[in-house]
This record gives C-alpha cells, structure tokens and sequence, in this order.
C-alpha cells in the first residue's frame, strides 16, 4: 500500500486525484486545499509520495518542496508548463501538466514506486501487499512488514512499532506474530522484543540501538548468541527512514 498526500488549492484537482487512486488500487490517500495543513501532515505522517501544486494562492510549491523529508517521493502537478525546471530542481520524480488523464498518472506513480525501490524505502513485496493482520480493538488491522520497527510483548499483549511512530495493541503472544513475520528479516533479541534486522543501526552483547531515533532496547542473555549470528550472517546496515 502506498500512501500519498495529494496538496492543492483546488478541490477539482484534488478530486481527479482520488479518482484516479481508486481507480489504480493499492494507494491510501489524502487530500489537502490548504498548503500549510497539507505540509504539516507530511512531516507528521511521512507519507512515501506527495502530489503538490506549484502555484497555490500565492504559496510556492517548489519552496515546499525543499521542505519535504527526504524520504517522501515528489510529483508535481500545475498548468503551468514553465515550471518544469522547477521541478527537476527540486528533484521531482514527475511532472504532471494539467490537465492530465489517468495514463499519464499512472505512469508518474510507477515512477514513484521505482524510485522507492532504488531508495530501500519501498519493496517489490511491500507494493504487492505484504501485511502482518492483527485484531485490535475488534476491528482488524493490517499493518506493512516493512514498516515495522520492533514489536513488544506485554503480558498477554504485543505492540507493533512502527517507523511512522504508530503503534498498534492485538492481544496476541509474541510468538504467534514472529509466526507471521517473513524469515530471516527479524530477530528476537529478547523475550519482550523482536526487531526488524534492516531497523538495527548497531548492538553490543546487552543491547540493540534502532536506527530511527536511537531507540535502545535490551539484548536477553539466551538470544544474544542467536543476534550475533543473525547479524554476522547479514551484515546490511540499518535504515533512518
């Protein structure tokens, strides 16, 4: 699944958008008229493609753009074909001119998987759909493997930790979700914690420290033989994302 927030002062524009995502499948959207809003959601959110306007009531969408995290993928869209340069300026994927129809809009989205995948922010597994399914609070709730940065185990309960800074609650043991989680791709440093192996920024023998905000988490004496042969077998490095 791949989030997007479209930004554009036109309801119109932001309509086709959605349009169009539905259309395409696998994309959880939102929409914002207000540049600011839609900025402040961005950093809040760490959406994996923006759609951005250029000209907005007087906001400039390229000085927005040298403010998105860099891990979000950038297209724009505007009328006005001049700012083309702009764009590759700021180095967005694509440019859309309005108008534009749905082809040429999924072409600009390809783009932007392509370029997730080049940055290890986005996987050929995770764009088909790679979830871990848990129950919390009577609802279902799926959530991307590759989004996950630790889970914790509490009592009779696990919390998923993810790199957005969500967290969901299922009433299930630690071992049920290792059961779901793809081989080789998380360890079990503890019997509280399993880790996501890409999320590791360094370890000693008593702890892991996460890449995404230097969380540290312990290392229980019986996993921590089973850490250093995991971690020798697969040396890559951890991720800020």
């Amino acid at each position: 699944m791949i989030r997007c927030v479209a930004i554009d002062d036109e309801p119109i524009a932001l309509s086709i958008v959605r349009q169009y995502c539905e259309r395409r499948g696998g994309v959880e959207l939102e929409t914002y008229s207000s540049p600011m809003q839609g900025m402040q959601r961005v950093c809040e959110w760490l959406p994996d493609v923006v759609l951005l306007d250029i000209e907005m009531n007087g906001v400039s969408g390229v000085e927005l753009a040298r403010r998105l995290p860099s891990a979000c993928c950038l297209i724009f869209t505007t009328a006005y074909a001049e700012y083309a340069i702009d764009g590759f300026e700021v180095n967005a994927v694509d440019f859309l001119h309005k108008p534009y129809f749905y082809d040429r809009f999924r072409r600009a989205m390809e783009k932007a998987e392509e370029w997730l995948r080049m940055h290890d922010l986005l996987s050929v597994a995770e764009s088909a759909g790679r979830q871990l399914l848990l129950k919390a609070e009577y609802k279902n709730v799926a959530v991307s493997v590759d989004r996950i940065l630790y889970v914790e185990s509490i009592d009779n309960y696990v919390k998923v930790h993810t790199v957005d800074g969500e967290m969901v609650v299922s009433k299930i043991p630690l071992r049920s979700v290792e059961e779901q989680l793809p081989a080789g791709e998380f360890v079990r440093i503890h019997r509280s914690f399993v880790v996501s192996r890409k999320r590791i920024a360094r370890f000693t023998r008593s702890e892991v420290v996460l890449a995404k905000g230097g969380k540290v988490l312990p290392v229980g004496k019986r996993y921590m033989e089973d850490l250093i042969a995991f971690i020798s077998l697969r040396p890559e490095h951890g991720t800020n994302e």
